[in-house]
């Protein structure tokens, strides 16, 4: 019986977002001395870029195929996504394909925003970690990525938990869910805050939330005469939320894990 552990993100070309992915490995490394951790990326464009710099690129089919022809058996899958939606479905359905063609035991750990539990518990992380230079009386727009998915009403309900806590802290999304134009009359602090609600700083975060260009959430919150004030972490950067996936990641690798020995 041979075991591994196959992490998913979307993917990261920058160097913070790589180092952000190096260290949830290295907690995950830790949690699991001994037992190999391999990496697969959702994303294509950045797949290929990866390829281009001759990086390792695997997507879950081609890094679960790999760990089979390594004879390996049994494999825990933890993804690091917010909302069981489409990206998380189609991990899943990847996982159940070469599964049954190669006769792997896999076993699919869920996202951060699995269930109400997982959301209390996601809420109390994102305040926990909230900037410390920020006032109480301070707005936090927390921006995520949404979807085109029932799942991300995920978000809806992360915003609602966030509010009971600290009804200054907004969570919002650039597709479906709570939209900033839902956000912006509540806006009252002269500084407001920007943090990414999302696994690494990319694309969205700084050009989406924190660019320059009209759209940004940033320039739409500064036309209403507030200052920003954008805090460039991931969420996977934050040990709070590193360790809601670490979790995540031991329900299923435990039982399956333990059926191997």
């Amino acid at each position: 019986m041979k075991r591994a552990i196959l992490l998913v993100a979307f993917g990261a070309s920058s160097a913070q977002g790589q180092n952000a992915l190096k260290s949830f490995d290295a907690l995950v490394r830790q949690r699991y001395p001994g037992v190999p951790v391999r990496w697969a990326f959702t994303s294509l464009l950045l797949r290929e870029r990866l390829a281009q710099a001759r990086q390792k690129s695997d997507s879950v089919l081609k890094a679960l195929s790999r760990l089979g022809f390594e004879r390996f058996t049994h494999v825990a899958v933890q993804p690091l996504q917010t909302i069981p939606g489409s990206e998380h479905e189609q991990v899943c359905a990847a996982v159940a394909e070469v599964a049954a063609r190669q006769g792997l035991a896999c076993r699919v750990g869920t996202p951060l925003l699995q269930n109400p539990e997982d959301v209390q518990e996601t809420a109390r992380a994102l305040v926990r970690h909230l900037p410390a230079e920020r006032m109480p009386d301070e707005d936090v727009v927390c921006m995520g990525h949404g979807a085109r998915h029932a799942a991300v009403g995920r978000y809806a309900d992360l915003a609602a938990a966030v509010r009971a806590l600290d009804p200054r802290v907004h969570v919002g999304t650039m597709n479906g869910a709570v939209l900033l134009e839902d956000i912006l009359p509540r806006l009252t602090s002269p500084a407001v805050w920007l943090l990414p609600l999302l696994s690494v700083v990319g694309r969205h975060a700084l050009r989406d939330m924190a660019g320059t260009q009209p759209q940004s959430w940033r320039s739409r919150i500064e036309e209403r005469g507030r200052r920003c004030r954008p805090v460039l972490l991931g969420t996977a950067e934050y040990d709070g939320f590193a360790q809601l996936w670490l979790r995540h990641l031991e329900a299923v690798a435990q039982p399956l894990f333990a059926s191997a020995e």
